[in-house]
């Protein structure tokens, strides 16, 4: 395995999956759709894509406090990212992945790198990613 970031766990956890790699930033409030995960923001660079069981990096959340609510909604219904890479950090998604961990159990890690390291991520590459905030490739 090749180490490609060594980030900050903002919101720890340990995972497995694909990458979906997005060079912008969206809000989820309008951006996503909370009943499938789906991308739905027709300016977003992956709009029309699933971030269901993926790895979702992008730059930034924007948009408002609602942001949360959605994830909160992604993860109650199935339908969240295994975990979330951005290089800014991102309060409220760490609020809704936080308090999903207290309703629900779960709730996916979000994971804060540098912006030089989310340029060595690669779109569809199988990542692991540990408690500590070690991102590595399984297939390089």
């Amino acid at each position: 395995m090749v180490t490609l970031a060594l980030g900050r766990p903002v919101v720890p956890g340990e995972v497995r999956g694909p990458v979906l790699l997005s060079e912008s930033s969206l809000s989820l409030w309008g951006g996503l759709d909370p009943k499938t995960g789906r991308i739905i923001d027709n300016r977003h660079d992956r709009c029309g894509e699933s971030i269901v069981g993926k790895v979702f990096a992008l730059p930034a959340e924007k948009g408002s406090s609602t942001g949360s609510a959605v994830l909160l909604e992604l993860i109650r219904v199935g339908k969240a990212p295994i975990a979330i890479v951005t290089y800014h950090l991102a309060p409220i998604l760490m609020l809704g992945s936080i308090v999903a961990r207290e309703l629900y159990g779960v709730g996916p890690p979000i994971l804060l790198i540098s912006e030089r390291e989310f340029g060595e991520l690669r779109d569809r590459e199988i990542v692991c990613i540990d408690y500590e905030g070690k991102i590595s490739a399984t297939n390089r």
